[in-house]
């Protein structure tokens, strides 16, 4: 310690606070939050003048807790001073800001929300504010070092070797896989409602997996809500780090298994998926619609709407690299020095995790939306008739390109419920806003509110109507593209959107052709919740209604 933080220690004439803090909500921060003090008077000795043992601790804690207290007040005034500046709800003596975080407290850390889209990209557009909120450190005994939460030259490398396997090529090959999956779902759907009978299988990994992955979510929504919950050493003791462990077990034991039979698939020179699809399922069966230099350029998931997208879609990657993610993860891991059999389990569970939630709830919400708005859902369909007429072929590629009106239903979908509420980040160095005259200093945890962000009414006009034009080419020629970031953007932008938002379009419009949906709740009384993935915590209640026969998967 510093001889200077030593003389300003030894001027200190108050007693030692022994809690203090900051907390932010809306768009700013809050001022020093004092949470509680104390003043201990030790014993001073025995009457025959010895110290007791509680004595000599009580009079070097007293000094322990002066110095660490005042070492930690001074290494934050730079911190404090720029927190000051910036605007935030007002405050009450001594509790600050509180009382608004009532059962919900984030602790003694400063956060700041932005909900400027020009702001926001100056974080999210960043190589160097990278590193993820110390909150996400709770998903680690689950994903590891995966992607989500990895951070420097691991995240660097990782994250280009994984990249490629989200490319074109790739996706394509997945069509056929797509289609007997979204057909075997309506199959199923008509099974188990319109005749009661339940067409199950004998592995049940998959539902167990699901079910897992949900109520890991909820434990790890409680340890960001639940202050008591944040220290490992409270939580390694409560019956929830006790299922915690069972619900981690059950999902690593089905990545175990994966990565097992693709092991066992790669050593026998099979490469790429074993799953057989019924021979009129497959799409090279019809005719390709468009170029593939067309292709290319409606790779964007967002191509209806003339969204540009920062992954690069144009760059030529090579024949080698254009596997799928598992395949190339085993290839790279043969000789253990680009990638290990460990970091292949973290890589395949954040995959695994994020590709299933994000689209379970994308897919959710949007077949809500189509259930309250008949008339929209009518004109999604009538698009599907005029790509598909009377015929029950499955989607090309081509055609999910021409599911422009589809498209732009997803995005307002994305828009009004995006999957993931809120985006945090950790500063390591000051930043000044494009905004205002603010600076955000190093060390506060910056919190993006994508929620937020795609209702505010300056950038969408009626934020809270579900309206499909407004991803019209026209109404995104001049919006900002950090105002619509359901995949978050920059560098750390979701990896699989492309993947999720082709799969999307083909689970949905195969549900569409088959199914009319409806729904009796309306959406001002949807109760949502904000749990790691946004949800509505009465459920999705929605009815489908068979449009006509199906096809047999």
């Amino acid at each position: 310690m510093s001889e200077n933080v030593l003389r300003r220690v030894r001027r200190l004439l108050l007693p030692a606070y022994l809690g203090s803090g900051y907390v932010t909500v809306g768009d700013g921060a809050s001022k020093e939050v004092t949470m509680s003090t104390a003043t201990v008077t030790p014993d001073l000795g025995t009457p025959s003048g010895v110290l007791s043992a509680s004595s000599v601790f009580y009079f070097l804690l007293i000094p322990a807790v002066i110095l660490w207290y005042a070492y930690w007040k001074i290494s934050r005034k730079h911190m404090v001073e720029l927190a000051e500046k910036i605007p935030g709800p007002k405050q009450l003596p001594i509790l600050g800001n509180a009382l608004e975080f009532l059962g919900t407290s984030p602790g003694p850390k400063l956060l700041i929300f932005l909900v400027d889209p020009r702001d926001v990209e100056l974080i999210l557009s960043s190589h160097v504010h990278i590193d993820k909120a110390s909150e996400y450190r709770f998903f680690k005994p689950w994903l590891g070092d995966g992607l989500l939460i990895s951070t420097g030259q691991k995240w660097r490398a990782h994250r280009k070797l994984i990249a490629p396997t989200f490319h074109l090529n790739v996706l394509k090959s997945f069509i056929d896989l797509f289609n007997a999956n979204s057909r075997e779902a309506t199959v199923e759907i008509l099974l188990e409602t319109a005749m009661g009978v339940s067409k199950k299988t004998q592995d049940q990994s998959g539902y167990d997996y699901a079910m897992a992955v949900m109520k890991m979510c909820d434990i790890l929504h409680l340890r960001h809500t639940k202050v008591w919950l944040r220290p490992d050493i409270i939580f390694n003791v409560t019956k929830y780090a006790k299922i915690q462990e069972k619900l981690i077990d059950t999902i690593h034991s089905l990545t175990r298994k994966v990565i097992k039979n693709k092991r066992a698939n790669f050593e026998k020179g099979i490469r790429g998926s074993t799953a057989e699809v019924p021979e009129e399922l497959k799409t090279k069966n019809f005719e390709n619609k468009v170029s593939s230099k067309t292709v290319v350029e409606g790779l964007s998931y967002g191509q209806s709407a003339g969204l540009k997208d920062d992954l690069d879609v144009d760059e030529d990657i090579g024949e080698k690299k254009r596997m799928a993610f598992l395949d190339l993860m085993i290839e790279a891991s043969q000789n253990g020095v680009v990638i290990n059999d460990e970091e292949i389990k973290e890589q395949v569970d954040t995959i695994m995790f994020e590709g299933h939630d994000t689209t379970a709830a994308g897919s959710s919400f949007f077949l809500s939306m189509m259930g309250i708005h008949q008339s929209i859902q009518d004109k999604v369909v009538q698009e599907l008739d005029e790509i598909f007429g009377d015929s029950d072929r499955p989607a090309t590629f081509a055609d999910t390109l021409e599911m422009k009106y589809l498209e732009r239903c997803l995005m307002e979908t994305l828009r009004m419920y995006p999957p993931v509420p809120v985006i945090a980040r950790q500063l390591n160095q000051d930043v000044k806003l494009v905004s205002g005259d603010y600076t955000l200093p190093a060390g506060a945890t910056i919190v993006i509110g994508t929620f937020r962000i795609h209702r505010l009414p300056e950038i969408y006009p009626n934020p809270n109507k579900f309206d499909p034009d407004n991803f019209l080419p026209e109404r995104t020629a001049n919006r900002h593209y950090y105002a619509f970031i359901p995949f978050s953007a920059g560098p750390r932008s979701c990896v699989g959107r492309k993947y999720a938002m082709l799969k999307l379009k083909i689970l949905l419009s195969t549900i569409l052709r088959y199914y009319r949906v409806t729904s009796d709740i309306k959406e001002e009384d949807f109760q949502l919740q904000a749990d790691i993935i946004l949800k509505r915590a009465e459920g999705f209640k929605i009815k489908l209604e068979p449009r006509k026969r199906l096809v047999k998967a």
